[in-house]
Order: structure tokens, then C-alpha cells, then sequence
């Protein structure tokens, strides 16, 4: 146990070198597989809930940590449960959703679970659009927060993409309705009816954002490191990714940074 407390610490001071500060409120989308293999070569048998510490540490007890538990079932199978239904993002989201006193926000496709000073903030959210405004991207956004990413590239993490996207209604991608039965905190179920902002797929848009990534990179957004390099974390800030986006979608650059037609990839 004292070699895993060791190795928390060493992780936590990892994530410092990688832009994450003490008193951020911090999303982290995570493939933690290399982390976990690393720690057993060095001798320690590291779980996913010492790297939901480590994380915790780094931000300290004015930090608040977010973590997405998306979850695509209600798009077949028409339910969702917020107290039970399981993430699909991984072994750190699931060790931070069954967290004693995490708040889990609403939205039955992307949910998030939240530790930490400002876990209030997020209490109640259920926001109808996925990357609405209203939602936790449109939280992170206005309290400044940061983004980070461990061992992912921005095409299989960077989900606040798509909230620019939404927030400047491009016209490549469009509202779609999904209906279900949704049991709240409570063990209520009603028929709910909510929405996400899809890709055109009549028109053949694909997603693309790995270029815009390199652009982050170029103009110094990222903090940190690039997946499986030294501790595989880059970290920016929502504010500054949110006006980079921006300023692609509005020069016409979106195609070829943002997306593809299926023909032109």
C-alpha cells in the first residue's frame, strides 16, 4: 500500500508537469491501459481507483475533477437509469462513477461524473441537447475550465469539439430526436424525449478532428504530452480550445479539420 501511495503521488506530480494545477476544474477523458502496465513494470500493482486519487491529488481540495460517462444504449435500447446504468468510457469513469458522493449530470447519452469543490454546480444538470449551452461542456466553458486527455487522440476523446460545433450551429451536422424511458435519482421513470447535435450522414460527414489537434499543438494550446509519450497527458483550456474552434468554423476551415466527406477522406 505504500508503494501505491508513492506511486499516486509520482502520478499526481505527472499530471502537474502536464498543465493540470491545484484548484482547476478539470474534464479528463482517459485510456489509462499504458499507465496501468507501466506502474506493474516498475513493481506496482497500481488499480484504476489509485489513478482516480492521483488525479484528485493533483487538483487538491479546491479542485474539482470531471469525467465523462457516456453511454450510446439509449439510442437502441430506449433507457437509461442515472443511478445504475454504467459508462462505456472506460475503467476510470466507472471507478469514478461508483465514488461515494459523485454527482452524476442527467443527460442519458452524455453524462458526466463530477468530484470535488464545484460538484453542486453540476447537481441537477439535464441538459435536453448533448452539447447544448446548458450542458456540462457549456459549465466547463463558462467556469474556465480545462480539458485533458490521456492516451487519446483528439478523434477518439475531445468531445468539446462538438459543443463549438453546436454553440455555431455549422451546418454540416443537425438536432436529432431520441425518446426513452428515464429513471431519475429517485427510481422515477417517464418517457423523456432528448437530443443530440449529429453528423449529416445523407451528405456523407465524417468526423475529422485530428488535424485540428495538430493546430493546437502548432499554436501552443496544448500543454503536456502526446499519447504514449512520457506520461500521455496534454491538457488546454476550454476557453481558449472554444475560440480556436470557433475561429476555424468561421473562416471556413472546418472541412478538413473538424470533418470529411466520406469520398474525400
Amino acid at each position: 500500500m505504500a508503494e501505491n501511495t508513492q506511486y499516486i503521488r509520482k502520478l499526481s506530480e505527472n499530471w502537474a508537469r502536464s498543465g493540470v494545477n491545484s484548484g482547476d476544474l478539470l474534464l479528463v477523458h482517459s485510456n489509462i491501459k499504458r499507465t496501468l502496465v507501466t506502474a506493474r513494470l516498475e513493481g506496482v500493482q497500481l488499480t484504476p481507483d489509485n489513478i482516480l486519487d492521483s488525479f484528485l491529488d493533483c487538483l487538491g481540495s479546491s479542485g474539482t475533477l470531471i469525467l465523462p460517462l457516456f453511454n450510446f444504449d439509449f439510442l437502441t435500447k430506449k433507457k437509461f437509469d442515472i443511478r445504475n446504468t454504467s459508462s462505456q468510457m472506460g475503467a476510470l469513469t466507472e471507478v469514478a462513477r461508483k465514488r461515494h458522493g459523485v454527482v452524476r449530470t442527467g443527460h442519458p447519452i452524455y453524462s458526466f461524473a463530477v468530484l470535488g469543490k464545484e460538484k453542486k454546480m453540476f447537481d441537477g444538470v439535464v441538459n435536453e441537447s448533448g452539447y447544448g449551452e446548458d450542458s456540462p461542456f457549456g459549465l466547463i466553458h463558462k467556469l474556465n475550465g480545462k480539458i485533458s486527455s490521456l492516451d487519446l487522440e483528439d478523434q477518439n476523446s475531445m468531445t468539446f469539439y462538438h459543443y463549438v460545433e453546436e454553440s455555431l450551429r455549422v451546418d454540416y451536422r443537425y438536432f436529432k430526436k431520441f425518446e426513452g424511458i428515464y429513471t431519475d435519482k429517485f427510481g422515477n421513470e417517464d418517457m423523456r424525449k432528448f437530443k443530440l447535435f449529429v453528423r449529416d450522414i445523407e451528405r456523407n460527414v465524417l468526423t475529422h478532428v485530428n488535424p485540428a489537434g495538430e493546430l493546437m499543438w502548432k499554436n501552443g494550446l496544448y500543454c503536456g504530452n502526446r499519447p504514449k509519450e512520457k506520461s500521455g497527458l496534454r491538457t488546454v483550456e476550454a476557453k481558449k480550445m472554444y475560440d480556436f474552434v470557433a475561429d476555424l468554423i468561421k473562416n471556413g476551415s472546418a472541412e478538413g479539420n473538424l470533418f470529411v466527406y466520406g469520398d474525400s477522406k
